[in-house]
């Protein structure tokens, strides 16, 4: 079992930053691929970006290609999202999710950001 808690959200101006943290328990995370998604009032949740077991690879989803950056620290066993240049349809909960090839999915229970115009 790997437990997952967000944290880092909160209520920003438009242009603004903020920087998520997903602290993991449990498993160490070094084997984990790591994402994070988000999930608008009324939407469905979407995929924002990824990184891969080490740190070397990212994805990230067209609507926030050059605005947000993921990254890991695996002897913090925690995964990061800077989000930069923030814009109102950036408003929505954020979770994270660990997956291992094979395994289950793992979710946090989410963190709120919200940017204001």
């Amino acid at each position: 079992q790997v437990q997952l808690v967000e944290s880092g959200g909160g209520l920003v101006q438009t242009g603004g930053s903020l920087r998520l943290s997903c602290a993991a328990s449990g498993r160490t995370l070094s084997g984990y691929i790591m994402s994070w998604f988000r999930q608008a009032p009324g939407k469905e949740r979407e995929f924002v970006a990824a990184v891969n077991w080490n740190g070397g690879t990212t994805y990230n989803s067209e609507s926030v290609k050059g605005r947000f950056t993921i990254s890991r620290d695996n002897a913090k066993n925690t995964v990061y999202l800077q989000m930069n240049s923030l814009k109102p349809e950036d408003t929505a909960v954020y979770y994270c999710k660990a997956r291992r090839p094979g395994g289950p999915d793992y979710w946090g229970q989410g963190t709120q950001v919200t940017v204001s115009s």
